[in-house]
């Protein structure tokens, strides 16, 4: 027996790197979580119908990503909390730009969104955030999905963006979590 192999002679599993194309072409979805100090329905409410008040909008935003050399910036981000709802940009100049769709809505367990927040000729990747009770708060988890939807050359651009990106923003939820509680 070779001693790279295990008992049975079989090779070791290889070693990826997250988010590396695996061989039935699927790519490693996007994992954060965070714990917060309210309840799961004060944290799914503050996540989804009251996202406007933490989201980064200043680093993650239509606005930065699209059209930074105009002179526009975000004006208020809105999600329509419900099935069906949309996750929308409003932009300082009246544009409205979308950034998703709510395609599973569980209030205070669940929401899946259909997750498009560009203009490019791509399809949606999906972001399905769960609440789930903890002492003294909730544990909040993002999967972002996806990604072998995307083109390789559009996926590789993002894909890093939004490894950093969600421990931000995540990090602005739990900041607002604490003053919804102060």
């Amino acid at each position: 027996m070779d001693d790279t192999n295990d008992a049975r002679g079989n090779p070791p599993p290889a070693r990826r790197r997250v988010g590396a194309p695996v061989a039935n072409s699927q790519v490693e979805p996007i994992r954060q979580q965070v714990t917060v100090t309210i309840e799961p329905e004060l944290a799914f409410d503050l996540f989804t119908a009251q996202m406007g008040t933490w989201w980064p909008v200043e680093s993650y935003s239509r606005a930065v990503s699209e059209f930074e050399r105009e002179d526009v910036e975000v004006a208020e981000l809105v999600f329509q909390a419900r099935m069906g709802g949309s996750i929308l940009e409003r932009m300082s100049d009246g544009r409205v730009m979308p950034w998703a769709e709510v395609i599973a809505w569980q209030p205070p367990h669940r929401v899946l969104l259909s997750w498009r927040p560009h203009s490019a000729p791509e399809p949606p990747t999906e972001v399905e955030v769960t609440f789930a009770a903890r002492a003294g708060g909730a544990l909040v988890l993002v999967e972002h999905g996806g990604w072998e939807r995307l083109s390789e050359s559009f996926r590789e651009g993002l894909y890093e963006i939004y490894a950093r990106g969600w421990i931000t923003t995540l990090g602005c939820f739990a900041a607002a979590a604490e003053k919804h509680i102060a």
